[in-house]
């Protein structure tokens, strides 16, 4: 295949998370003579107040084609509302300039979703990363299952996902269990050190480390508050320990959780730090250097293992996610939290989790992205049969 024949790829992302989780996958295709690599960036990507992160795309060597602003000032459900409306104006407009073969896009987010429409009425045909996954406390685990309906193309995490996908009705010989592009990242970064993260960083790590993650959770109404409050009050309990802390999301509710992180590193700076985007490389040295993950990210339940380290789990958000065994859940509650960090910081569930197998780790998870990608026939693709699951897997 000649360049001037290349298939052209189109990426979207809307946040520094999905970016960070993408970037092996756009190395693969920007390297590939056969592929062109177009990108799309939109959502928190472009909000100064969640640091603007379109700047890490570009440092790292990509054109950005398209920028859509969609974001309101608003984390209400009617802001978010109108972010969509603005999202799908702004990404059929996109689309139509761009002109791209296929477009690959990850998860669960809203922006993702009303990217997904955009496409499906484009007539351009759509791959979807890590469908069939599960996160029963978020109205993620709806937008994830209907992207999935929408896309052509499916490449999930593990088997029992690869099998729900299936079961959504998609064609077995469209679905690819590649594995987790975050455990991948682990294997083939770069990571620093303690002395070039605290270097990097600006201050001491000290011996107990915690890296703290907490998003609300978007299905419950008006939980965010008390629930982070809880969990900052169980922090009072381990005095010994350095807290950084990554901010919430441009979800319902992130912004009430971001006010809380920056009032409490205020009371509290010779100790708690907090970042609204720390980049791929300098979150995971500081997970792996870390004695426990905190919160309710899906890093804690995919990313964690692989390097390690236990997590505490705090809430449904990630309810229904498979996991390994060095996870512990608790409750929203200052005393379960309490409970659980003392357990994973415990010599037992740190030599626990120094010896468990992650569920989401698979070699080669970009490279199998890329190569499916660029052969897979696109032929007739956009006409898509429902899959009936053979008769002797029904009524089980």
């Amino acid at each position: 295949m000649n360049q001037a024949a290349a298939r052209k790829i189109a990426i979207f992302t809307g946040t520094r998370a999905e970016y960070g989780l993408l970037h092996p996958v756009m190395t693969q295709i920007a390297a590939d003579p056969g592929l062109s690599l177009q990108t799309i960036v939109s959502g928190s990507h472009l909000a100064p107040e969640f640091g603007y992160t379109a700047r890490e795309i570009e440092d790292d060597g990509f054109t950005i084609d398209e920028k859509v602003e969609m974001l309101v000032s608003a984390d209400t459900p009617t802001g978010i509302s109108k972010s969509m409306g603005l999202g799908l104006i702004g990404y059929a407009e996109a689309l139509a300039r761009q002109q791209p073969d296929l477009i690959l896009i990850l998860g669960d987010r809203y922006e993702a979703f009303a990217m997904a429409a955009a496409a499906l009425v484009s007539r351009v045909p759509i791959a979807h990363l890590y469908g069939g996954e599960q996160t029963v406390g978020a109205m993620d685990d709806s937008l994830r299952h209907a992207i999935t309906k929408l896309s052509h193309l499916h490449f999930t995490s593990t088997e029992k996902y690869r099998q729900r996908v299936i079961q959504l009705g998609e064609s077995p010989e469209r679905v690819f269990n590649v594995g987790a592009l975050g455990v991948e990242n682990i294997q083939s970064l770069e990571l620093l050190d303690r002395q070039e993260l605290e270097h990097s960083l600006g201050f001491l790590l000290g011996e107990n480390l915690l890296l703290i993650t907490f998003h609300p959770t978007t299905l419950e109404t008006q939980t965010a508050e008390a629930q982070f409050g809880e969990l900052l009050a169980a922090m009072a309990e381990f005095p010994q320990c350095t807290l950084i802390f990554t901010k919430a999301n441009a979800d319902t509710d992130g912004r009430i959780i971001n006010r809380m992180i920056d009032d409490y590193v205020a009371a509290n700076p010779d100790r708690a730090h907090a970042f609204t985007s720390m980049g791929q490389v300098r979150y995971l040295s500081a997970m792996k250097l870390a004695r426990a993950v905190v919160g309710n990210s899906s890093s804690g339940i995919i990313e964690a293992p692989s390097l390690q380290v236990p997590t505490v789990n705090v809430g449904d958000r990630q309810k229904g996610r498979e996991q390994a065994a060095s996870i512990l859940n608790c409750a929203p509650d200052r005393n379960a939290i309490t409970t659980a960090l003392r357990q994973v910081l415990s010599k037992e569930l740190q030599q626990k989790a120094a010896n468990i197998a992650n569920p989401y780790e698979k070699p080669g998870t970009s490279q199998k992205i890329a190569e499916t990608v660029k052969i897979f026939d696109l032929t007739g693709i956009l006409k898509k049969e429902f899959y009936d699951l053979p008769i002797e897997f029904r009524n089980v």
